[in-house]
């Protein structure tokens, strides 16, 4: 005999959102259930919805946690809410378009989370402008390799933007690395986008050779070093959004940070990264938040132009 499907509705705006089977534990090692998964979400909501709104939203999820069977949805799942948002996106495929959700509310991001979407993926581009995104994203995932050493790859991105008059912001990815990204004006195809991720990649890479790999394959890769992974950027491509939780043990959170926050870490001598970059998780950021604020606040999300950093790249690195 199945279980039997506990339901209830909760109120958030005048909006009716159904919780089904609220205490279905989603992370077993840590006893979350998916009542936890939602009140992070709610209690986050006005952190985390200036991060989703107007972008489309692929679900990812994990109906019976993160040890079970999981799937990816584009198209808006059966039975939306008429109050759930959503954007029509040309599809590449036979089909005319994909009918992607949008989160722009707490109504709308607590259905999401009960669906058992633990993460949180969203374009690089927002409404009406989904074919210029509105920044860039590089991911630093390192390989058997140090604390030290991931600090001292993000901090020479910063130097080498800094030379150029563009400011990077950082965040945790949940997983073992640190997202670096470049608000941009959404004034740039992905082409463009890719291109300059390639760019400054490549430019990491050239004066940090002992710390920095360019090696996509992990068979040869070589250990102790960061991969510079530049190719996510692209139209329908999706990012981690900032405040998402990731479907590992502990129920990490990829959490913005301030600088002083990776200078920190280069003085660390931890052999590998996962520990540190996991020690914010859904049990301490709503505390920390509510008591420092948004991390990526003190910095700003100062939308930037390419046009003169990229003549003084010329100019610097030939």
């Amino acid at each position: 005999m199945s279980p039997k499907r506990v339901e209830s509705t909760i109120e958030i705006g005048g909006r009716g959102v159904v919780l089904s089977n609220p205490e279905k534990i989603l992370f077993p090692r840590d006893a979350y259930a998916k009542r936890d998964l939602v009140g992070y979400y709610r209690t986050m909501a006005p952190h985390i919805l200036p991060y989703l709104k107007d972008r489309p939203l692929t679900i990812e999820r994990f109906p019976d946690g993160i040890d079970g069977p999981t799937w990816w949805e584009k198209e808006k799942p059966r039975g939306l809410p008429p109050w759930v948002r959503t954007v029509a996106v040309d599809a590449s495929t036979r089909r005319d378009h994909i009918e992607f959700v949008v989160c722009d509310d707490e109504a709308t991001l607590a259905y999401v989370a009960n669906l058992g979407s633990i993460v949180l993926h969203v374009w690089y581009s927002h409404v009406p402008t989904l074919d210029t995104p509105d920044f860039i994203l590089i991911d630093l995932d390192p390989y058997e390799c140090g604390i030290a050493t991931l600090a001292r790859v993000a901090l020479r991105f910063r130097a080498e933007l800094a030379d150029i008059g563009l400011h990077p912001l950082v965040k945790t990815t949940g997983g073992s690395g640190l997202h670096l990204v470049i608000p941009l004006e959404p004034r740039y195809d992905y082409e463009m986008a890719k291109n300059f991720a390639q760019l400054i990649a490549h430019r990491v890479n050239a004066v940090a050779p002992g710390d920095t790999t360019l090696e996509r394959a992990l068979a040869k890769r070589p250990k102790g070093r960061v991969y510079l992974d530049f190719v996510q950027v692209g139209k329908g491509k999706t990012f981690v959004a900032p405040f998402s939780v990731r479907a590992r043990d502990g129920a990490p959170v990829s959490m913005p940070l301030r600088w002083p926050d990776v200078e920190a870490m280069r003085r660390k001598r931890a052999p590998e990264t996962s520990a540190e970059m996991a020690r914010w998780t859904i049990a301490n950021v709503p505390r920390l938040v509510a008591k420092n604020g948004d991390p990526w606040a003190a910095d700003g999300w100062v939308p930037q132009r390419l046009e003169a950093p990229l003549d003084k790249a010329r100019a610097l690195w030939g």
